[in-house]
């Protein structure tokens, strides 16, 4: 019998999802639901299977309250931030992290404003990791 590869990134929806719960702490599948953009128009059942897939891979947990579910997140979003950016770097920048931020400024319309706040933070870092 095959093992079942792990998933440890989300769908495009499994992401949505989550965001909103990241952003209430704890939540029902209406609550998340209720957060998506209107025009999502999501029908219970299809929310109910989005969150029951996310426990799944063990990206939420759920408690019984009455008739309810309660999701909390397991990972917070900026280790999920990190894990998906190391990913990234390995895989289409050739685990180069130079590359990926190389890209991002290039090919981006930065203003000065975001570019001296990206220097701001690497030079913080720069002088966290001297000391």
């Amino acid at each position: 019998m095959r093992k079942k590869k792990k998933n440890n990134f989300l769908t495009e929806v499994e992401l949505e999802f989550m965001t909103q719960l990241w952003e209430l702490g704890t939540a029902t599948v209406r609550d998340v639901l209720a957060k998506l953009a209107p025009d999502r128009n999501l029908a219970y059942t299809s929310g109910a299977t989005i969150m029951r897939i996310l426990e799944q891979k063990n990206f939420v947990t759920s408690s019984k309250q009455g008739k309810a579910l309660i999701y909390r997140s397991l990972l917070a979003k900026d280790a999920y931030q990190a894990r998906s950016l190391r990913n990234m770097s390995e895989k289409l920048f050739d685990n180069a992290p130079v590359a990926l931020v190389a890209r991002l400024v290039d090919d981006t319309d930065l203003s000065e404003e975001v570019l001296a706040e990206m220097r701001e933070l690497l030079d913080r870092r720069l002088r966290d990791n001297g000391s």
